[in-house]
């Protein structure tokens, strides 16, 4: 007789142990913490032939913008193929299949499939949402959770991640209210969930209520501050908190003590690095040499070909260390990669070759080019991915060089 897991539906290759492991794994996961991988390796330690195992193996690199950590997912993706494994275990091990040939319309179609006939899969809602935040598709985000919500209840594991990701849906929506509701019913039920003070912490930078979502992250510090591999990100919104108070000294002290203290070469913390210097220097703070760093950090990306979110912070760095020489080479890159059929060409002839350009161009201090070009790109910048907090850098970047742009000209003109 097969077990089954924590929402009832059966697993494959699995003993009690591995299946307490896994569930373990999961919930670690579900909650954005760490320790997951421990868990993991507990649950195939015990049972190699762990379908569900192995496909969530495949996932927690899956899910990242880091192109090296493929080769574990396929490894891990060659290895389900090869096991006994359900309708439900088979989607999965096809959905893995679809994210390796970067083909996220075939991933889609399976997600969604894996949400109708298995509602209280956690799993394959989780891996969706993720996939539908990497590509700035907000409408199947919110689609995608509340099309299983009825199949949920509080007394199945993982319904707060349900909860949370819900809240987050609602917030890049712009329902804020309701985000917050969700997110903080989440907490209730698992104050560890590091996901949903996420979604509530985005609430408190999109509505600028700035002081009040620096007290609200100092009280829940720590829940959030350790045990996550989103603490930076975290502590990143707090950065920006302080940038809305015009504290950009505030805003480079959390960049020292929190973003870059370790110089992480984690792309999600290079993003975030990236994001909030420049966001810095546009509110017209001096970041000193704090590029320079930042910029030899990423250069080991130059050739990754994998995500055009990825290139562009990339290209922030390398424009903001006034490092050219990297800059043209991150550009030859991108200008190769936009003749691909796959989803990084596409997002990369559509908005990483102007984004790209326009941010040279505003390093280069060429600010009338640069509003020009990124005049042109809100209406496919979604395609991005990433939230909306992250995306308004274009706005914030397009508004700057008009400003810079005007007083040129009026210089110019006495």
């Amino acid at each position: 007789m097969r077990l089954r897991d924590g929402r009832g539906y059966e697993v494959s290759g699995a003993t009690p142990a591995a299946l307490d492991a896994f569930e373990r794994a999961l919930d670690l996961h579900l909650a954005w913490r760490t320790g997951v991988e421990e868990q993991l390796e507990r649950a195939l330690a015990h049972a190699p032939a762990f379908t569900m195992a192995n496909i969530l193996d495949a996932y927690l690199t899956l899910s990242s913008r880091d192109p090296v950590r493929l080769q574990r997912a396929r490894a891990a993706h060659a290895r389900a193929v090869l096991l006994p494994a359900t309708a439900q275990e088979r989607l999965h091990v096809t959905a893995i299949a679809a994210v390796l040939a970067d083909d996220f319309s075939a991933l889609r179609d399976v997600m969604d499939r894996l949400n109708e006939d298995y509602p209280r899969d956690v799993l394959a809602l989780q891996i969706g949402h993720a996939f539908d935040y990497l590509t700035g598709d907000v409408e199947a985000m919110g689609g995608r959770v509340s099309s299983v919500l009825s199949a949920w209840s509080q007394d199945l594991p993982g319904y707060h991640a349900v909860l949370a990701m819900q809240a987050f849906s609602l917030v890049e929506s712009g329902r804020y209210a309701s985000g917050v509701d969700h997110g903080l019913f989440a907490l209730e039920l698992e104050p560890r969930d590091v996901r949903a003070h996420h979604a509530v912490a985005h609430v408190y930078e999109m509505t600028g209520n700035a002081a009040a979502g620096i007290a609200w992250m100092r009280s829940r510090r720590a829940f959030w501050s350790s045990g996550t591999a989103a603490a930076t990100h975290c502590w990143w919104h707090w950065a920006l908190y302080h940038l809305t108070l015009g504290e950009g000294r505030r805003a480079l002290e959390i960049y020292d003590r929190h973003i870059r203290r370790g110089r992480s070469a984690e792309i999600a913390d290079l993003i975030d690095a990236s994001a909030l210097l420049w966001r810095i220097e546009l509110a017209g703070s001096d970041v000193g040499r704090r590029w320079r760093e930042l910029s030899d950090a990423w250069a080991a990306h130059s050739e990754d070909g994998y995500c055009t979110f990825n290139d562009l912070h990339e290209m922030l760095a390398h424009a903001g260390a006034r490092d050219w020489g990297s800059a043209e080479r991150l550009e030859a890159m991108m200008l190769t990669s936009q003749a691909r059929s796959t989803r990084y060409g596409q997002t990369t002839r559509l908005v990483g070759v102007p984004a790209g350009y326009a941010i040279i161009s505003f390093g280069r201090g060429e600010y009338f080019r640069a509003a020009q070009l990124l005049r042109e790109l809100p209406a496919v910048a979604w395609r991005l991915g990433g939230s909306q907090a992250q995306r308004n850098l274009l706005d914030l970047t397009l508004n700057e060089a008009v400003a810079r742009s005007i007083r040129s000209t009026r210089a110019g003109a006495a």
